[in-house]
C-alpha cells in the first residue's frame, strides 16, 4: 500500500469510530439496549486501534490482536496510557460477556461509563494520529 491508500483507509477507519460513538449516544439518549451501547463503545475503540495500527503498517486479523498491538506498539511505548488500554481490555471484555456469556444487560449507567471512555479513547487516537499527520506534511 502507497501512503495515499493508507492515509485513506486510516482517515476510513476513524469515521468508522465516529459512526459507533454517534450510535452509541444515540442509543444513550433513546434509553436503549445498554449492551447494544457496550458494543457500540467497543467497536468505536476497535476502529481507532485499526487507524492507529494501519498507520504502522500492521494490522492482525483477530480483535485480541489488534488490542495486543495496540498496548505493545503504542502503550508499552508511552505514546498512549496505561488507562487507555485497561479501558479497551474491559470493554472488550465486557461486550464478550454481554454478547456471549450473560444472560442479564449491563446497567444503563455501566453502559454510559464505558461508552464515555470510549469517547476519550477515540479522541486521543484521532489527536494521536491528527500529530502524526502534521509531521507528515509539514
Amino acid at each position: 500500500m502507497n501512503r495515499e491508500e493508507i492515509l485513506a483507509l486510516v482517515k476510513h477507519r476513524l469515521q468508522q469510530a465516529q459512526t459507533a460513538l454517534e450510535d452509541g449516544k444515540f442509543l444513550i439518549e433513546g434509553g436503549r439496549s445498554p449492551q447494544s451501547i457496550v458494543n457500540r463503545a467497543y467497536y468505536a475503540m476497535f476502529y481507532a486501534a485499526l487507524a492507529l495500527l494501519q498507520q504502522v503498517g500492521k494490522v492482525p486479523s483477530k480483535h485480541t490482536g489488534v488490542i495486543s498491538l495496540f498496548d505493545t506498539e503504542f502503550v508499552v511505548k508511552g505514546i498512549f496510557p496505561k488507562e487507555l488500554s485497561k479501558d479497551f481490555h474491559k470493554t472488550f471484555e465486557l461486550r464478550q460477556m454481554f454478547d456471549y456469556r450473560v444472560m442479564e444487560p449491563a446497567s444503563a449507567a455501566k453502559a454510559q461509563e464505558v461508552w464515555q471512555k470510549s469517547v476519550r479513547f477515540v479522541e486521543a487516537v484521532r489527536k494521536y494520529l491528527f500529530e502524526c499527520m502534521q509531521e507528515t506534511a509539514g
